[in-house]
């Protein structure tokens, strides 16, 4: 059994974010080979932008930290603003640093044309930059207005819930290798 933090990225009120997230959860919740841990930014406790005076990052931090530090492995659920990510995000990232390495993270995006993908592309460089393994197979929404119906279920579920399975499965075997290798050996920063 794994244990995979869910990062739900979108804040925003009345955006698909929270759409996807109950897709992906679905989805994911039918293993029986994870543990979930659903992190939404929307209601997750998150540190200030600046620490305080004596340089502490403040219990908010920590508390993610512990969090990451918890997971085995990591999905990343992102809408694309901008050509980029949310800040919330990088916010979010940021509270942690040790507690993300060694460990693997996917990415389920979504948006208009590009799917969410160019987002996706950012977060690679951000992760590595954190010792962490991003795979290579995601799950992205183009144009994903189009993609739910209006109580939130997927017009056409055949494609994305085949790619949903083929990232879980890539995540459970890096999870479990990464896991049994920091095991066995520590992994140096």
């Amino acid at each position: 059994m794994l244990d995979i933090a869910v990062i739900i990225a979108s804040t925003r009120e009345g955006s698909l974010g929270a759409t996807v997230g109950r897709w992906f959860l679905d989805q994911a919740g039918r293993r029986s080979d994870l543990r979930l841990d659903v992190m939404d930014l929307a209601r997750t406790p998150l540190p200030p932008l600046q620490p305080g005076p004596s340089g502490d990052p403040g219990h908010e931090a920590r508390a993610l930290a512990a969090r990451v530090g918890a997971a085995d492995g990591f999905v990343v659920v992102t809408p694309e603003y901008n050509r980029g990510y949310p800040a919330i995000l990088k916010l979010a990232i940021d509270a942690a640093r040790h507690e993300w390495a060694a460990k693997p993270v996917c990415f389920v995006s979504y948006g208009g044309h590009s799917g969410g993908l160019r987002a996706v592309e950012q977060l690679r460089l951000v992760f590595a930059e954190l010792h962490v393994v991003s795979l290579r197979d995601t799950v992205s929404f183009h144009r994903v207005t189009d993609r739910f119906d209006e109580s939130g279920r997927l017009i056409e579920p055949d494609g994305a819930n085949g790619a949903a399975k083929v990232m879980l499965d890539q995540l459970i075997w890096w999870g479990t290798t990464l896991r049994e290798g920091r095991e066995a050996r520590p992994y140096a920063l």
